[in-house]
C-alpha cells in the first residue's frame, strides 16, 4: 500500500517536470521562429543544410542496417534506399540554393499534412483547455502552405525561412499555451 502511495505522490512530480521541459521547448521554438524571420536567407539555407546532413546521416543507417539484415531482398531493399538518400542529401549539400527550391516546394506539402493533422487533433482535444491554440495554429499552418505555392519557385530565396519561422512562432505559442493549460490543471490538483 505503501509503494501505490509513493508511486502516485511522484506522478505530479513527473508531470511538472515533463511540463517544465516542454514549456522551456516552447521557448525556445519561439525563439528560433523570431530568428528566422529576421534572416529568411540564412534560415532557408541552415534548413536545407540541415535537412542534407539529415539525409545523408540516414542513407549511412540504412546501409547499415543491410548489412545487418538477413534476407537478400530486404538487404538490396536497404542499400537502394541508403544509395538514394545519400544522392539526394549530397545534391542538397553540394547545391544548397537548387535544393533550397525542392524544399520550399516539399515545405508546402508538408505544412499542409501539418495543418490537417493539427485540426484532428485540436477536435480530438477540443474539450480540453488550450486546444483552440491547435486549430489555430492548424489555420496560420494551412495559410503559409497555401502561400508557398502561389510564391513558389520566384520567392524561394526568403519564403523557406520566413515560412518556417512563421511555423515555429506559432506552434511554439500554441505548445506554450497548452502547456500552461496542462500545468494550471496540474497545479489544482496538487
Amino acid at each position: 500500500m505503501s509503494s501505490a502511495a509513493a508511486s502516485s505522490s511522484s506522478v505530479p512530480t513527473i508531470v511538472k517536470k515533463s511540463l517544465g521541459w516542454s514549456i522551456a521547448i516552447s521557448v525556445v521554438m519561439i525563439v528560433a521562429g523570431i530568428l528566422a524571420m529576421i534572416i529568411p536567407p540564412a534560415a532557408g539555407l541552415a534548413v536545407t543544410v540541415f535537412v542534407g546532413w539529415v539525409l545523408v546521416f540516414s542513407g549511412l543507417l540504412h546501409f547499415v542496417y543491410a548489412w545487418q539484415s538477413r534476407e537478400a531482398r530486404a538487404a538490396l531493399w536497404e542499400v537502394v534506399v541508403g544509395i538514394l538518400y545519400v544522392f539526394i542529401g549530397g545534391y542538397l549539400l553540394w547545391n544548397p540554393i537548387i535544393g533550397l527550391a525542392s524544399l520550399t516546394f516539399a515545405l508546402a506539402v508538408y505544412l499542409f499534412f501539418e495543418a490537417v493533422l493539427e485540426f484532428i487533433l485540436a477536435y480530438r482535444l477540443r474539450p480540453a483547455p488550450g486546444s483552440g491554440w491547435l486549430a489555430l495554429d492548424g489555420v496560420i499552418t494551412l495559410i503559409l502552405a497555401v502561400l508557398i505555392w502561389r510564391t513558389w519557385p520566384s520567392n524561394t530565396p526568403w519564403v523557406l525561412g520566413l515560412l518556417v519561422g512563421i511555423s515555429m512562432l506559432f506552434s511554439g505559442v500554441a505548445r506554450l499555451m497548452l502547456s500552461l493549460a496542462a500545468k494550471h490543471v496540474v497545479e489544482k490538483l496538487a
